[in-house]
């Protein structure tokens, strides 16, 4: 259980939030206003390729960087080796669920630590933190939710695979467009940041148990623009190895339970 350490967030508010179990591996405080997400499970050497790019970046001069782990095997974050990469915490997500189960962890443990926004990056290394110091200026400047595009001027898109940047770009986001009166070109991306604020309101409500695998990600992106919240998108840089598709989402199964989350948020199923 973790204590709510803010005044902003009504006990009794607070006590409704629907967070999976998860333990503190180790936690060494707040240090800045703004923090980086990074959920993993099984990362291996791609997550220790990614923290070395933030520590050459100085990302941990501007915000505290959090790994929340899905229950890795494969002994990629051991605890040293973290903290030498200047990583300031590590939660170990214990309950059910996948990705919109660990982000609701660090989410909700995010809040309860006073941080007015969240920045969050997939630990598999496909996306170039060198915007993480743009997504931050984007919330300082009153952005309640940033997205990473490829898409966009400025943005690279390298080796993405042809069935998912068909998906991406001729059903996803148009769709996720249509329904929330934002114009996205980039809806399925992990990198993304949100406010403080937004994260609060009760007309979002993130720290739902409905949220479970993919669903957060695109309930979020209907969700913001319908309630009037400022959202961008900024350019950024995604590269997918040759001849490898870091990916948890595969297979006929994986690829019609994202079809079928994108159809139930644009239809406003997961609303409070």
């Amino acid at each position: 259980m973790i204590i709510n350490t803010t005044s902003d967030i009504p006990t009794e508010i607070r006590a409704t939030w629907q967070v999976p179990s998860f333990e503190i591996s180790f936690w060494l405080g707040r240090q800045h206003p703004y923090c980086v997400v990074i959920p993993v499970i099984n990362e291996g050497e791609r997550i220790k390729r990614l923290l070395m790019k933030m520590d050459a970046l100085q990302i941990y001069t501007m915000a505290d960087i959090i790994i929340v782990d899905g229950g890795s095997k494969d002994g990629s974050l051991e605890l040293s080796g973290l903290q030498d990469m200047k990583v300031r915490g590590l939660l170990v997500k214990t309950g059910p669920g996948k990705l919109s189960a660990q982000l609701r962890c660090a989410y909700a443990f995010a809040l309860d630590q006073g941080y007015e926004g969240i920045v969050t990056i997939d630990g598999n290394d496909k996306d170039d933190p060198e915007a993480i110091p743009q997504f931050i200026a984007a919330l300082q400047h009153g952005s309640d939710f940033v997205q990473a595009s490829r898409f966009i001027g400025g943005g690279v898109a390298e080796n993405t695979p042809t069935s998912r940047y068909l998906a991406i770009r001729y059903l996803h986001a148009p769709c996720l467009s249509l329904a929330s009166g934002f114009k996205w070109t980039d809806t399925t991306q992990g990198f993304r940041a949100y406010s403080r604020k937004m994260l609060l309101d009760s007309k979002v409500s993130p720290f739902r148990d409905i949220f479970l695998t993919y669903e957060l990600l695109a309930y979020l992106s209907y969700r913001a623009p319908k309630l009037g919240y400022k959202c961008l998108e900024l350019p950024t840089s995604r590269k997918y190895p040759e001849g490898e598709v870091p990916t948890k989402i595969s297979g006929i199964k994986g690829n019609l339970k994202v079809l079928q989350i994108l159809v139930s948020a644009c239809l406003g199923k997961f609303n409070p």
